[in-house]
């Protein structure tokens, strides 16, 4: 494979960076305390620094999940429709820390705010439910995967990639 020249990796860092802009949700990789996986979705807002903030119900599955194991992994995949080949479908995965937000915590109204001028008048809604929590969750690491042999390691303080 011919090595991937620095202009070629910034044009692909900035796909990656388009890719997460680009869906609205996320998809949401947890352990229950006992090791199970569980997989689900959650609507999300990110903020400048690069993490993402998820509102979700303590009745989900995963709620429980990142409350009790507070690390989760997060996968953005370009949808099926504009794929050329769905075994190589772009992707980008993001292993996470996890942060329960406290409803006293000083960001909490402004992650709040965030979401609701995102999805609407749904989350003022939400927001009144007790059973509802907010979680920050921070990249650790990642991965981007473009194709076959195109796979790159994400640098989640700058958002450049490595290939693999």
């Amino acid at each position: 494979m011919s090595e991937i020249n620095p202009q070629e990796l910034q044009d692909l860092a900035t796909s990656y960076q388009t890719l997460i802009a680009s869906r609205q949700t996320l998809l949401l990789s947890t352990a229950s305390a006992s090791g199970v996986p569980d997989i689900s979705y959650a609507p999300f807002v990110r903020d400048h620094a690069g993490v993402f903030y998820l509102y979700v119900s303590k009745m989900a599955c995963h709620t429980t999940n990142l409350l009790n194991n507070p690390q989760a992994s997060i996968l953005f995949i370009r949808s099926e429709s504009e794929s050329r080949n769905l075994f190589a479908r772009e992707r980008a995965v993001l292993n996470c820390s996890v942060q329960e937000i406290s409803r006293n915590d000083a960001i909490y109204p402004d992650r709040l705010q965030a979401l609701q001028e995102k999805f609407g008048e749904v989350v003022s809604v939400l927001r009144s439910l007790s059973d509802f929590h907010l979680f920050a969750l921070r990249p650790e690491n990642g991965r981007y995967v473009i194709g076959f042999g195109r796979a790159f390691a994400i640098n989640v303080q700058d958002g450049t990639l490595l290939h693999i």
